[in-house]
């Protein structure tokens, strides 16, 4: 193939067991709802992008058995690849050599939780790929990465790594030199993890200048995730989750 696959890794979304750092503010419910609205985001842009661009979008899901419901939040003909067993580590390692495996010139596995994650990354992390045996990184604020890519295998990047930590992507860059890979850091983004990072998506909602961003960068749309937080809003006007009649609006928008 002469495409680089970008595969959104995810959970499909389900209360208690998505997003669970937002809640606070969220309720367990909300939380599965913005996962959703991330996910439906996310490879509606990456669809967007397959017109333009060598890349063939795809989730790396769990658990299997989630296949029929996640579906309804994914464009007509997205790929499905469940995830390996492990810890994160492991799963991300899995995932990069069965998407190299289907033929792929190289695979980039980005996180679900940033719906506004500018094509223009995508565009350029897949060019590096079909050119050389690289790592391409997009940090993260919180010191871990958005997104990893590679062109050929190399689980080495991916063991005795202290996942959740601000150490994350520095361990990384520092890992891929033992191994001679030359690694392309793209310019910093943001996950939605918390009720910090979701200020950061509130303030990028509002085309707030971002510290990390580009100036004059294009932000990928997000309308169902954007729909949730118009709720959040004119219920509130705060941080506070919405109420249920209004939350059930924005879901009904983002469909």
């Amino acid at each position: 193939m002469t495409t680089v696959a970008i595969a959104v890794i995810c959970k499909t979304p389900e209360p208690g067991r998505s997003k669970t750092r937002l809640s606070p503010p969220l309720t367990p419910d909300q939380c599965a709802a913005i996962s959703a609205c991330f996910i439906r985001d996310l490879t509606a842009n990456l669809r967007a992008l397959e017109r333009s661009a060598p890349v063939s979008g795809h989730v790396l899901y769990t658990p299997v058995g989630s296949e029929e419901r996640l579906a309804r939040l994914l464009p007509a003909g997205f790929g499905l690849v469940a995830q390996g067993g492990g810890d994160l580590g492991a799963r991300l390692s899995a995932g990069i050599e069965d998407l190299i495996a289907r033929g792929h010139r190289g695979a980039i596995i980005v996180s679900s939780d940033s719906p506004t994650l500018p094509a223009s990354y995508f565009t350029e992390a897949a060019r590096h790929l079909m050119r050389e045996d690289c790592v391409v990184l997009c940090p993260a604020v919180d010191g871990g990465y958005t997104f990893i890519g590679l062109s050929r295998p190399h689980p080495e990047l991916f063991t005795d790594m202290p996942w959740s930590t601000e150490d994350v992507y520095r361990l990384t860059v520092l890992k891929a030199a033992t191994l001679g890979l030359r690694v392309h850091s793209l310019p910093m983004w943001y996950d939605v993890d918390d009720a910090a990072s979701l200020d950061i998506l509130r303030a990028d909602l509002a085309g707030h200048h971002l510290f990390f961003a580009p100036d004059g960068i294009g932000r990928n749309p997000a309308p169902a995730t954007r729909a949730f937080v118009e709720a959040l809003a004119l219920d509130h006007g705060t941080n506070d989750a919405p109420r249920s009649d209004s939350f059930a609006a924005s879901g009904a928008a983002a469909q």
